[in-house]
């Protein structure tokens, strides 16, 4: 019976040899989760028969530390949760490791070809459908103009103005600001406002466009607080209809503008159009937003990375290529966005090390050969008490 006890030992450390090895060998593998082999005695009823060893469990809910790449489409998860995506089998695998690339047809892939799960964004901003992340390949399109923000400080100190206004005579007008604004071909053209001091509170905007002048005009009135009080809504103006373009309109809002003393100044100068663009880089968010740039300096979040947890996610099944897979201890994948539920936030640009403590695994190494050479002691013994015993027959 001694053999046979001593043989399981033998046997359970050879296991817990096999898992410190795979500990130590993936050290330096990104997202890798350490594993262990735990050990129990075995009993046929009152009599011992040695030892078992449990099957090799990883170290899930433990985190390894972070590194930063500087690579845009590198990421860590800062929290619980894997990343999702679909291998070229069709299977569903879940990592820890963010590293993605595009392939030729534009589609978000992990480093073995599987394409990334998430949510394609909607106009609205709202998630669509779950599956894969292509990224668009061609051009943004231009966006005319049709809204622009204006807020500044006409100075309380302006002369009333007695020439009649003419944009050639800078003695005609108190102060002008340009803006730009795009038609819906991407040509970028130049909104001029001149400023006129027409009464004591009111200041007249007159509007130039690429230097013509433009009918419209605006008073700006303002209380004696220096506060505007008309308009109270968005100016409609009219800009014509450029070149081969669509006309151009443009809601012009003042809100906040003053009439204090002082410089005039310019505190928001911005309109909501743009050139073309050709993409120039895919990034990362840290809510797993998957954001396109462009040259004409636009981004668009295209997607949202999916993150999945499980109910119990140390009985995930180990797979290769430091990925997991569902069981049905497990139980189904819970699927949600980066920093909502239990999904932890994307450390961007960075990446997840191995949990493996080398110093702990070489601790239990040599623990683990001590256990080895005492059972092969116990066979070596028993094995000279047969002898001696046939010795005396």
């Amino acid at each position: 019976m001694s053999f046979e006890i001593a043989l399981s030992g033998i046997n359970a450390v050879n296991n817990q040899l096999g898992s410190i090895s795979d500990n130590i060998a993936n050290s330096a593998t990104y997202g890798f989760k350490s594993g262990r082999v735990t050990f129990a005695s075995a009993y046929a009823g009152s009599q011992a028969m040695g030892v078992n060893a449990n099957g090799n469990s990883q170290n899930i809910g433990r985190n390894g530390g972070l590194v930063n790449t500087g690579r845009a489409l590198d990421a860590a998860i800062d929290g619980r949760g894997f990343f999702v995506s679909k291998s070229v089998a069709g299977a569903m695998t879940y990592s820890r490791v963010g590293i993605f690339n595009t392939d030729k047809d534009g589609y978000l892939v992990d480093g073995y070809g599987g394409r990334i799960q998430g949510y394609a964004k909607a106009d609205t901003g709202a998630l669509g459908a779950l599956g894969d992340i292509q990224i668009p390949t061609g051009n943004i399109p231009a966006k005319p103009s049709d809204s622009l923000q204006y807020t500044g400080n006409m100075s309380a100190g302006w002369a009333v103005q007695t020439i009649p206004f003419d944009k050639n005579n800078t003695q005609s007008f108190n102060h002008s600001n340009v803006s730009t604004v795009f038609d819906s071909l991407g040509n970028k053209h130049n909104l001029t406002q001149y400023f006129c001091k027409s009464a004591d509170s009111t200041v007249t905007a007159h509007y130039a466009l690429d230097g013509q002048m433009l009918p419209a005009t605006t008073d700006l009135k303002f209380d004696t607080n220096g506060k505007l009080t008309a308009p109270t809504t968005t100016v409609a103006l009219d800009l014509g209809t450029p070149a081969g373009a669509s006309p151009l309109k443009l809601a012009l809002d003042y809100s906040g503008t003053t009439q204090f003393a002082g410089e005039p100044s310019t505190s928001r100068n911005a309109s909501n159009g743009y050139a073309p663009g050709a993409r120039t880089g895919v990034s990362l968010g840290e809510n797993g937003e998957v954001v396109v740039s462009y040259s004409n300096d636009q981004k668009q979040v295209i997607a949202q990375l999916a993150i999945a947890n499980f109910a119990n996610e140390s009985a995930l099944s180990a797979a290769s290529q430091t990925s997991w897979q569902e069981s049905t201890g497990s139980g189904a994948a819970l699927l949600s966005v980066a920093g909502s539920n239990m999904a932890g936030k994307l450390a961007t640009s960075s990446l997840e090390q191995s949990n493996v403590d080398v110093t702990s695994e070489l601790v239990t190494l040599m623990t683990a050969q001590r256990n080895y050479q005492a059972n092969t002691k116990v066979i070596s013994t028993e094995n000279q008490v047969m002898q001696a015993l046939m010795q005396a027959v």
